[in-house]
Parts: structure tokens; C-alpha cells; sequence
């Protein structure tokens, strides 16, 4: 019994021993030479608007030795007078002191930037260094930022003709105050003339809505652009992201609508009017004129969380365009109204940020259903027509065409006219087909980038219908038709 309880005893000693031992060992530190590394050459922040705020990225700054290192000062070379603020290791301020790395071990610098407006015209570029201090020698790494002023429209509601030019972009903001414009609303009688090149950028939610009229004159070199404001596109790897902002909206009596060679991406969250949709179109008014309410030619319209164009009632003409990945269809018309779309590709596919799995390309219906009253089913009179036009993707049916229940006192028309279609075998009797093609690959160029150019051999060329297309009309691209090919794009 003594032995074993000398033995514990002797045990308990050891472990003691060294646990005293480590508890007395001191960390090592690197008080001569040394190194550290940054995890960027030169932090790059993407352009930012003036006055609209700032953003944030970062870096990391290593240590690779086997021994502790202390950084003296992590501090900005323009100290007070930088555009830039950091904070280092969770301690804010643009200069910090004694700051400890472990061996083999890093930490975290936040930069923010925010640029003050000034009278320059065309981007600036902003400049500075990080200066981090370690045993007497100073280590450095660049930080450059383009800053642009802007026009700032916020809950603005135009009341007079006006016309934006390309010399500064817009910047539309809505501060969510819901008794006012949810960014920019342009007033009945009024017109917003947006010259070649103009650049529109959209806050989170804001959106557009046109009770007067839109003109977008846009050209193939110098399109009209409407996009979310966040140019910081390192954060989303670069990518635009559906949702970034609400959408264009077009009132029952605004008439006389035209987008020509304008882009509309990112969009479709709803904040205006509960419906995701990157443009809608409400029910034609029937005391308004008899034209289109909104034409678009030569437009791409993608990346939308909801629908690319919603069309309830209303009248609308489409040549040349492109509407893809949308979240919703890239197309639906929904109670009847007027719709005539030439040469135009629908297309869907579905990305990393847009699901394609739950609703096809295109949706063409006479009636809308509500779930809301007793009789839930509104019916609205159907006149369409889809020439030399695309409706493709990845589910096994793209094109829904529908008009249950119809009355007989409205009696929907709708005409495709040699156009390319994924479709199921199913056929409303108020469809009209001449000369389509029925589930044949239009052999897009690369879906996965969105370019649905076509490609040698593709059943889209020259299997259109050319009647009626002449010298004063053209793709996409201002490629002058020749032939009759399907889709936006000449071969």
C-alpha cells in the first residue's frame, strides 16, 4: 500500500512538474528583422459615387515566421487626410498600435472608403498606402479607388419635361418613406428623354414609375443602361445579382413608351408594386390612345429575381430583343391585352443566382386568376402575335398559351408565326402555328455566359419568315436583316 501511494504520489509530482513548466514558458518573440505579407499586392476598391455612401473590403496581413511578431503601428501614409478608414484586428481608427500576430497566424484589415463630391466630370482616382510597422521597418501595400460624381434623384417625382444626358450618371435612390416616390416617378403629362450612353443606377428597392412618358434613345455603341448602384462587384465575384433593385413600372395611361437599345439588369425585387418584375405593364386604359403603350427595340432585358416583363391588359410591341434568366417567365402576359413581339429570343436557363425550375419562358394567358373573390377568374380580350421569335431553356416545356373558360363574347387570338419553341403536345385551339419549329437546340453560342448567338448549324437560320422585313431593319446588333433568320441575333 505505501508503494502504490508513493507511486501516485510521484505521478501527481511529474504532472504538476509540467504543467508548471508550460504555465511558465514565455512566448517567443521576434524582436529583430523579420517579415509579413499582405494578402493583396494593392487593395482595388471598384468605383464608388460621390456623397452616396462608402464601402468596405479588406485584407490580410501574415505572419510566416515560428515566433510572435508585434506591429508597432498598422497606420494610413495620408493619416487625417485619407479618403480611407480602417480598422484593424477589430480596433477602429486609421492608426493602431502594438498589434500582436501569432507565429504562423494572421489578421484582418477592413478598409472603408468614401469619396467627397467635387466638380470633376470624368472618374478620379484615389490613392493611399497602408503602412505597417514591425521592429523598425515599414512594410506597404497600395489601395486605389475610382470615385465619380453623380445626379442623386431621391423620392424625386418629375413634374416637367427633362432630359439626362451621359455627362454624369444618375443615381436614383428611394429612402423608404412609402408616402413618396419609390425613387423616381415620372408625373402624368410629363416626359424623361434619356439621351445615348445615359447611365441609371438604382439603389436597393427604388424603382421607376411612368405615369407620363419614358424615352430611352440609346445606340449600339452607346446603350441606355439601367442597373443597381453597387459597383463593388468584388464582393459578388464580379457578377450582377437579380433583386438589387425594384424594376420600371408603366402606368395604365402612360402611352407612347420607347426603349431603344437599352439593357435592364439585376432588377425585379417587387418593392414597388409587389410584383417581381423587371418591367410592368398595367392594363391599357381604355380612354387612353390607341398606340402601344411601350415599344422596345434592340433591348436586353436579364438577371431578374422575378418576371422580365410583366403584361397585365396592357399593349406592347417587342423587336429584336432579348429577355433571359429570369426568375419567373422572361415573358408573361397575363388577362388578355396586346401583344406583338418580332424577331426576339426568350430564353432561360437558370443560373447561379436565378432558379429555372418552376415556371417556364413564356406564359401567354387570357385571364387572370386572384384567389382572392368569389369568382377568381378575370377574363381580358387576347390579340398576339410571336414572329421569327426564340422560346428555349432547360425545362421540358417553355411556352404556356392558355385561355380556359374563355366567354364566348371574348374570343383570344394568338399567332406564332415560324418561330422556335421548346413546347409540350398540347394545343389551345386559339393558337395559331405557321411554319414553327417544335423542340429542336437553337445551338446557342454559350447559355452558361448568357450569348445566344446562333451557331453554325442551328435550325434558326434561315428558317424565319422575311416577309416584311427591308432595309430599315435590323438586330440586335444593327446587323441589317438579310434573309429570315430566327431569334434577335443575325447569324
Amino acid at each position: 500500500m505505501r508503494l502504490r501511494v508513493s507511486y501516485i504520489a510521484l505521478v501527481a509530482v511529474a504532472v504538476l512538474t509540467i504543467l508548471m513548466g508550460a504555465s511558465c514558458k514565455k512566448t517567443r518573440v521576434q524582436t529583430v528583422g523579420g517579415i509579413i505579407k499582405f494578402s493583396v499586392d494593392t487593395l482595388k476598391f471598384d468605383t464608388v459615387f460621390t456623397a452616396a455612401g462608402s464601402f468596405t473590403t479588406g485584407l490580410l496581413i501574415y505572419n510566416p515566421q515560428g515566433e510572435e511578431v508585434i506591429l508597432s503601428s498598422v497606420s494610413l501614409a495620408e493619416g487625417a487626410n485619407s479618403f480611407f478608414h480602417l480598422n484593424v484586428d477589430g480596433f477602429p481608427g486609421n492608426t493602431a498600435t502594438n498589434i500582436k500576430i501569432p507565429a504562423h497566424d494572421s489578421i484582418y484589415v477592413f478598409a472603408t472608403v468614401t469619396i467627397n463630391p467635387n466638380n470633376k466630370l470624368n472618374p478620379f482616382l484615389i490613392t493611399d498606402s497602408l503602412v505597417a510597422t514591425m521592429n523598425g521597418k515599414n512594410f506597404y501595400v497600395g489601395f486605389t479607388a475610382y470615385g465619380q460624381n453623380a445626379h442623386y434623384i431621391i423620392d424625386s417625382a418629375l413634374a416637367n419635361n427633362a432630359t439626362w444626358t451621359d455627362s454624369l450618371p444618375y443615381v436614383i435612390i428611394w429612402t423608404g418613406d412609402t408616402t413618396k416616390p419609390h425613387g423616381l416617378q415620372v408625373n402624368p403629362g410629363a416626359t424623361l428623354s434619356l439621351s445615348a450612353g445615359c447611365r441609371v443606377y438604382m439603389h436597393q428597392n427604388a424603382s421607376v414609375a411612368v405615369f407620363g412618358r419614358l424615352i430611352a434613345n440609346g445606340t449600339k455603341t452607346d446603350s441606355v443602361i439601367f442597373q443597381g448602384d453597387r459597383l463593388d462587384r468584388i464582393y459578388f465575384g464580379y457578377m450582377g445579382y437579380p433583386g438589387e433593385w425594384g424594376g420600371l413600372y408603366f402606368d395604365s395611361k402612360s402611352q407612347g413608351n420607347i426603349l431603344t437599345h437599352t439593357i435592364i439588369e439585376n432588377c425585379g425585387n417587387g418593392s414597388l408594386t409587389g410584383v417581381p418584375a423587371a418591367i410592368q405593364i398595367a392594363a391599357d386604359s381604355p380612354g387612353a390612345s390607341t398606340g402601344p403603350q411601350l415599344t422596345l427595340d434592340r433591348c436586353i432585358i436579364q438577371n431578374s429575381y422575378g418576371y422580365g416583363i410583366y403584361s397585365f391588359a396592357g399593349n406592347l410591341i417587342m423587336k429584336n430583343s432579348l429577355v433571359n434568366t429570369t426568375g419567373q417567365e422572361a415573358l408573361a402576359v397575363v388577362e388578355g391585352g396586346t401583344v406583338a413581339a418580332t424577331n426576339c429570343t426568350f430564353a432561360n436557363y437558370g443560373s447561379s443566382a436565378v432558379s429555372h425550375a418552376n415556371y417556364g419562358t413564356v406564359t401567354i394567358l387570357d385571364y387572370f386568376w386572384d384567389g382572392v373573390t368569389g369568382d377568381p377568374t378575370i377574363y381580358g380580350p387576347l390579340t398576339g402575335t410571336l414572329t421569327n421569335c426564340i422560346v428555349y431553356g432547360s425545362l421540358d416545356s417553355e411556352l404556356v398559351c392558355d385561355a380556359i373558360g374563355t366567354p364566348a363574347s371574348i374570343i383570344p387570338s394568338l399567332r406564332l408565326d415560324h418561330c422556335l419553341l421548346k413546347v409540350g403536345t398540347i394545343w389551345e385551339s386559339f393558337v395559331d402555328t405557321t411554319g414553327c419549329i417544335f423542340n429542336q437546340d437553337p445551338l446557342f453560342k454559350n447559355t452558361a455566359n448568357a450569348d445566344f448567338h446562333l451557331t453554325t448549324g442551328s435550325p434558326a437560320i434561315n428558317a424565319g419568315n422575311s416577309t416584311g422585313l427591308g432595309a430599315g431593319d435590323f438586330d440586335l446588333e444593327d446587323n441589317p436583316w438579310q434573309g429570315g433568320d430566327i431569334g434577335c441575333y443575325r447569324h
